[in-house]
């Protein structure tokens, strides 16, 4: 989408469903082999009473949202903040939602509240995120 066509309040969602797959395959690809996400056993005994998704999975369907639907291909992220609110487990659905707060024209950048909830509508994160927009072409 192009710069001039976006407006404040312009929103977009991507869901997700989160498999076994996805979360060994981030802990592969990441590194990340916490027990909470790999080890059913380990995982009963801790906090959250079994496997959660590594919320860092959840908050890559932001970025699915950004290069893909709003503001759409060629988007660049430059900052994120993040807050994690309650964990995801396999078999849970997420979506991730962007809103646009702001566009600050002479940079075109654009600030947008970020939100990911589970199928029973309750916030799994929340954050902010500032993207940059190129122009077409670029």
């Amino acid at each position: 989408m192009r710069f001039e066509e976006l407006t404040v309040g312009q929103s977009a969602e991507f869901t997700k469903t989160v498999t076994e797959t996805d979360v060994v395959l981030y802990a592969g690809i990441t590194g990340d082999l916490n027990p909470a996400h790999i080890d059913a056993v380990s995982a009963e005994a801790g906090r959250f009473g079994g496997r959660i998704a590594h919320g860092m999975l959840s908050a890559g369907l932001i970025s699915a949202v950004l290069g893909t639907r709003l503001p759409g291909p060629g988007t660049v992220y430059l900052s994120q903040s993040l807050r994690f609110l309650r964990p995801v487990r396999i078999g849970d659905t997420v979506t991730a939602r962007v809103e646009i707060a702001e566009l600050l024209t002479a940079k075109r950048r654009v600030r947008l509240a970020t939100r990911c909830v589970n199928q029973e509508g309750k916030a799994v994160l929340d954050g902010e995120a500032l993207v940059w927009v190129p122009d077409v072409g670029e």
